[in-house]
């Protein structure tokens, strides 16, 4: 993200790949799905800059791991002129209830890391009692010349 943005200026859809390091065909796919709204000119897609503000924040609402709906309810929050207390606070929940269900997920990592611990150090222990000697008896001959002697 090396562009500086300025107010006026447009970009192609290979001005903003080449920036934001994602495909043609992921901005397309972002127009299609009512996250960006270029205008045209002829056959070709022309961005403004809040096509670029838009495009930015659903990026840093996939990092974050936000659903395409909830980034398209996020970023249009953004589009409004109303009060921007009510949209913080509607973002603060989002967030609030993403970060629960991160934190579930955690939980239930780790819950599935112990219980892969337990059955590896399980799996460990049968492998080492099959391998080791049984009681009573006399473990096998190494080489061809011990065998010979014994026999």
């Amino acid at each position: 993200m090396t562009a500086t943005a300025r107010p006026g200026k447009t970009y192609t859809i290979t001005e903003l790949a080449h920036e934001f390091d994602v495909t043609p065909r992921a901005i397309r796919f972002y127009e299609d799905v009512g996250l960006l709204e270029p205008a045209r000119a002829g056959r070709n897609r022309v961005y403004n800059q809040r096509d670029r503000t838009r495009l930015k924040l659903t990026l840093r609402g996939k990092r974050l791991g936000f659903a395409l709906q909830e980034i398209r309810q996020l970023v249009t929050m953004y589009d409004t002129e109303s009060d921007t207390a009510p949209q913080l606070e509607a973002f603060l929940g989002a967030l609030a209830a993403h970060r629960a269900q991160l934190e579930q997920q955690l939980d239930d990592i780790r819950v599935t890391l112990d219980e892969l611990t337990l059955h590896e150090a399980r799996c460990r222990q049968l492998l080492a009692d099959a391998t080791a000697p049984a009681h009573g008896t006399t473990p096998a001959p190494t080489t061809p010349a011990k065998a010979r002697r014994k026999a």
